[in-house]
Formats: structure tokens, C-alpha cells, sequence
């Protein structure tokens, strides 16, 4: 992926992370377009910083659908999608009481962005270069004991990403899968306030980089989740997921 020049769509990008490569794409040079729930919340940030915005609920498969037509309507030259939207819900599976969570957390996290691939991938194979930026985490690859579903739906996007990009090797759509870490934000209440979490600026700054960096990369990885991404390459997993769920009460790291 180019570092700018691009037309973007991030849906889930009225906070967080999705907002922070938001503004860091527009400085970039890139026209960026924001989607989220909140009619209100999108028109102050399309006043305070000229983002054009499209409402989508990311868990609702005829707005996913409704939304990508009214983004490719709008911006025909639309060659990047970053299926940023997720939810982190803490569940205790010793009773069934976290089911409800559990949906969720699928129909967010997973459900969510094969919708949006699906909604855009004919648009994005027409363009002469393209990106798909899927969103996994280092959760992923090391477990947090709190979170299993969420655990098990960066797991899957993870690997989704990995065989959709051996299956679109022969178009001109790349690729890239984002793994931040534990990054300070609400994605967990109280998240944006643990010392165990990298601070949003840096995060975004370091993947900015890495992206200029590395345009044909696989894996946007930030240093700081490279502890959770290979501690079963380096053979020391078991230790690696201990110090991982002792660290704090989200386990933050």
C-alpha cells in the first residue's frame, strides 16, 4: 500500500485507532472517507476535519451493503478499505451467560469485515492497484484469559487474511493485515488509561512508517506486539501467554 495518493474507507473510525490513521492518512495526502453509526458524531467530524462520512453499522449486513454503494457512488476511485470496526467484551465462560456477548463479538469482529470485503472486492479488483487492510491483533496469536471470543475472532482474521491473499495473488488487490497491540483506547473500558497500553500516537506513528517503509507488506508490527506475535516461533509461547494474563485486569500488554 502507497502511504498516499489513495481514497480510503475506514468504517469505525469515529475513535480510537480508526480515527488516529484517519487523520494521520488525510495529512498523508489521501482523501479519506469515515463511516460509523452516529449521524451526529460524523457530521462534527466531517465539520471538524473535512472528512466526507457514510453511516454503516458494521453488524448490519443491509447497511454494510447500503454504505459501500453509497462510498463507490460517491468515490469511484476508491482503492483502499480498512475494515477497522470491532468490539472487546470481557466473558466468563463458566455458565452460559456470555452467549450474548459472544454473538456479538463474532457479527462485529468477523461477520463484519467478510461483509465488507464481500460489499467492495468487485469494486476494489477494478481499480489498477488496491488495499484491503484487515485488522487482527496480537491476541490472535497469544490468548488473553478474559477475552476468548474476541481472542478467537482476531485468530480467524488473522488467517482470513493470510488465504485471501493467496487467493487475490492474481489481481490487483493487496493484502495488509494491521496487528496492533494493546493500544490506549476505550476498546476496553478503562484501556486508555493502563500503563500496560502503547499510546495511540506512537502506535500510529510507528505503523505509518512501517507502511512507508514496506508498501508490499503482509504484516503492519509494531515492536511492541511482537512479544505476543511469535512466542511460538521463539519457542517460549507458554511463558509468553503467563506474562500476558498477569499483567493487569484486562491483562493489558
Amino acid at each position: 500500500m502507497k502511504i498516499s495518493g489513495n481514497t480510503v474507507f475506514i468504517p469505525g473510525a469515529t475513535s480510537g485507532i480508526g480515527l488516529a490513521l484517519a487523520l494521520r492518512l488525510q495529512a498523508a495526502g489521501n482523501t479519506v472517507v469515515i463511516g460509523g453509526r452516529r449521524a451526529e458524531l460524523l457530521a462534527q467530524l466531517q465539520a471538524e476535519h473535512g472528512f466526507d462520512t457514510v453511516r454503516i453499522d458494521t453488524a448490519d449486513a443491509p447497511s454494510i451493503r447500503a454504505a459501500a454503494a453509497e462510498v463507490v457512488s460517491r468515490h469511484p476511485d476508491l482503492d483502499v478499505l480498512i475494515a477497522m470496526a470491532g468490539i472487546m467484551r470481557v466473558e466468563d465462560w463458566h455458565d452460559g451467560g456470555f452467549l450474548a456477548d459472544a454473538e456479538a463479538i463474532v457479527t462485529t469482529n468477523l461477520l463484519g469485515p467478510i461483509r465488507l470485503i464481500a460489499a467492495f472486492i468487485e469494486h476494489l479488483r477494478s481499480r489498477p492497484a488496491a488495499t484491503i487492510v484487515t485488522v487482527s491483533s496480537g491476541l490472535a496469536h497469544t490468548p488473553l484469559r478474559v477475552t476468548p471470543s474476541y481472542n478467537a475472532t482476531k485468530a480467524a482474521i488473522h488467517m482470513l487474511s493470510e488465504s485471501i491473499r493467496l487467493q487475490l495473488a492474481d489481481t490487483s488487490v493487496q493484502v495488509l493485515e494491521l496487528v496492533p497491540p494493546a493500544v490506549a483506547t476505550e476498546l476496553l473500558p478503562g484501556q486508555s488509561r493502563s500503563p500496560f497500553a502503547m499510546p495511540l500516537d506512537d502506535f500510529v506513528d510507528e505503523t505509518m512508517a512501517l507502511i512507508d517503509a514496506r508498501p508490499d507488506a503482509h504484516e503492519i508490527l509494531v515492536e511492541n506486539v511482537k512479544l505476543l506475535r511469535f512466542g511460538e516461533v521463539r519457542g517460549d509461547y507458554d511463558q509468553t501467554v503467563a506474562t500476558l494474563n498477569r499483567l493487569d485486569p484486562h491483562g493489558n500488554a
